[in-house]
């Protein structure tokens, strides 16, 4: 697994319910809305995704309906639930905090470089 695959790991559950707290959403509108989002950066492929999802709603953190599109196409829409929101302001919290934590130690690290070899 890459290092990329790594910090998505850690913030799709975070970024997900993010999108769906602003509105009820279907599967690849998610994918698409975070890679719009973010300039191109962050793809979630549908098929890592679904398990997300899927474990998402097993916890209780968001529910799915199912809408007919057209005359035999179904399409799977979640929406986020109360215990989705509380996971989502105590992730949000934990998630920032610890960005903040690692931005402060690389920008101490970064200025430790500049400094320690002049040119």
């Amino acid at each position: 697994m890459s290092l990329m695959d790594n910090l998505k790991r850690g913030s799709v559950e975070l970024l997900l319910l993010t999108l769906l707290q602003e509105k009820d959403m279907y599967g690849y509108q998610l994918s698409q809305e975070l890679l719009q989002r973010s300039s191109g950066r962050y793809q979630l492929l549908e098929s890592s995704m679904y398990p997300i999802l899927y474990r998402m709603i097993d916890k209780g953190y968001i529910s799915d309906r199912r809408e007919l599109v057209g005359r035999r196409r179904f399409r799977v829409y979640y929406h986020i639930e109360a215990a989705g929101l509380s996971y989502l302001e105590e992730a949000r919290e934990v998630y920032l905090s610890t960005v903040g934590g690692v931005l402060e130690i690389l920008g101490k690290r970064i200025e430790e470089n500049d400094d320690s070899e002049p040119e």
